[in-house]
């Protein structure tokens, strides 16, 4: 995943005001930022588990730890971009990083999560500024095309190195102190963040710049938080009670205003012009595919090695480094070698290594143990490299250069939604499966040679909360008299966990292979 912002040709695009006078400072600032930035969507999968011990969350109230967030990245990314350009990408950047600040002190002290979930939606708006104007102060302090490329480059490094280093980081804090601590170790960074971009980066405007998109950006807003408030709640309500049925007509309708909208702007936040060029629509769908499917499931994979398979957070950050891992080793050589590997090929055939690598993943059961995860979470953690590299690149090749900055940002805002989506979706997959399988295994559960009889009661209790992701944690809700019955109990709550695991993967893989299909289909009609 990358940030973005109006990446054009800086030394035309930008007032002398731009000409910066510590460019490695500027540089160092930035990338402290989006180092926090990375760290902290990776980190967060670690917590889960201990979040939900600790708060008393359901799964849906887990989804929107990660979505509370993604979402308002998604949404005003694009806005933000264009707000840099107007008034300022130093103010805005310090302005971000101030929210970004107080808001994980804010994420920290939260007694419940509602009001996690809140303060979360507000650091997401942090980080959609950040996200914004990061990109484009790096290019405006570096004029020079050849040291741009290789500020540009180191950039790209820290961000791929705090994604890798997410899940590890996240996972000692959390065994080690706790999980408030991931939001936590950002206020002393961001205080610092703040103190250097005040006192070294220049600020920077573009000259040519537009008003912001607000219509666009409400309408996305709408079009994407009542559908993933029906993907999250929809197991829960009923998918066909009255407010999921409202929900998705109110996103539907929303995305139709949106598109209507965005047609008629004389300035708007997405050209769709770009959208419907085939090539370029393939490379956004690669990008919303592999975050909606690979980067989305992995949340689920941690809490099924906590709760389920009794691993630490930290013993879960490591058994997330093969997938971590592989994506930072494969982005880099694909990067150097992208103008000679047509996209043509290359993309489909990363999306498909992702698709290979989620259906490794699948076959869990009862006795499965964390290995089984090993090359599928290679081969996938491999793909989704390639992919992140190949769409965000492949994106440019495709516009005019005055148009850069939208077509990154349109890739970025795509991987967002897909994660946002994608959390939302397999969330009521898993629920499903594992309630599904919960329900048939308590029918028949069985002590020796005796049947037993858990009341209704207690078996709604053990079912939601396997639903929710609690796996062997579901013990705490066996009462006394059921104590011989805690053995099968255990294995049943490894096994309905499995299968819930096993259909996210299953169902994940599918919508990789689809995906990767539509790329190529997409590609091909492009080259016409």
């Amino acid at each position: 995943m990358a940030g973005t912002g109006s990446l054009t040709d800086v030394s035309d695009a930008t007032t002398a005001e731009s000409t910066a006078t510590h460019p490695t400072a500027t540089l160092i600032t930035v990338c402290i930022g989006m180092f926090m930035l990375m760290l902290d969507m990776t980190i967060v999968a670690a917590a889960l588990a201990n979040i939900q011990s600790s708060l008393d969350a359901s799964l849906s109230g887990l989804q929107w730890v990660v979505d509370a967030y993604t979402l308002p990245v998604a949404a005003l990314l694009l806005t933000a971009a264009t707000l840099g350009d107007r008034l300022g990408r130093r103010r805005l950047y310090i302005a971000g990083m101030a929210i970004f600040t107080l808001t994980s002190l804010g994420c920290a002290l939260a007694g419940d999560i509602v009001t996690l979930n809140v303060v979360r939606a507000v650091q997401g708006v942090g980080a959609a500024l950040l996200f914004g104007v990061s990109l484009p102060l790096v290019a405006a302090a570096f004029p020079d095309p050849m040291k741009r490329a290789r500020a540009i480059g180191i950039y790209g490094a820290v961000m791929a190195s705090a994604t890798a280093a997410g899940p590890l980081v996240g996972g000692a804090l959390v065994t080690a102190i706790g999980w408030e601590w991931i939001f936590l170790i950002n206020v002393p960074i961001g205080i610092v963040a703040v103190a250097l971009a005040y006192r070294y980066v220049t600020e920077s405007r573009a000259d040519s710049a537009v008003p912001a998109d607000w219509a666009g950006t409400g309408l996305l807003t709408l079009a994407l938080l009542p559908g993933v408030l029906a993907l999250i709640e929809g197991n829960g309500w009923g998918w066909s009670s009255a407010r999921v049925i409202a929900l998705g007509a109110t996103s539907i309708a929303g995305l139709l205003a949106f598109i209507a909208w965005e047609l008629r702007a004389d300035h708007p936040m997405l050209d769709l012009r770009l959208v419907v060029r085939p090539a370029f629509a393939a490379n956004a769908l690669a990008a919303f595919a592999g975050a909606g499917t690979l980067v989305a499931a992995t949340n689920f994979l941690a809490l099924y090695f906590i709760n389920t398979l009794g691993h630490d957070p930290f013993q879960a950050g490591l058994r997330a480094l093969p997938l971590t891992l592989s994506a930072l080793v494969v982005a880099p050589p694909i990067a150097v070698l992208h103008d000679r590997l047509p996209a043509r090929w290359s993309l489909p055939v990363s999306m498909g290594v992702v698709a290979a690598g989620l259906w490794l993943c699948t076959g869990a059961d009862a006795s499965t143990t964390w290995t089984h995860y090993i090359a599928g979470s290679v081969l996938g953690g491999a793909g989704l490299g390639a992919v992140t590299v190949i769409a965000s690149q492949s994106a440019l090749t495709f516009v005019e250069v005055d148009r850069a900055g939208m077509a990154t940002g349109a890739v970025n805002t795509a991987r967002q939604v897909g994660i946002v989506v994608g959390v939302a979706g397999l969330g009521a997959v898993f629920s499903h499966a594992v309630a599904t399988e919960a329900n048939t295994g308590l029918a028949a559960l069985t002590v020796g040679t005796m049947t037993v009889s858990v009341p209704d009661e207690q078996a709604d209790m053990i079912t939601e909360a396997l639903g929710s992701g609690a796996g062997q944690r579901v013990i705490e809700f066996v009462p006394d008299q059921f104590a011989a019955a805690v053995p099968a109990l255990s294995e049943l709550a490894r096994g309905a966990t499995a299968q819930g695991l096993d259909a996210v993967m299953a169902t994940s893989s599918a919508i990789a292979a689809v995906a990767t299909l539509a790329v190529f289909v997409l590609l091909r009609i492009g080259r016409r």
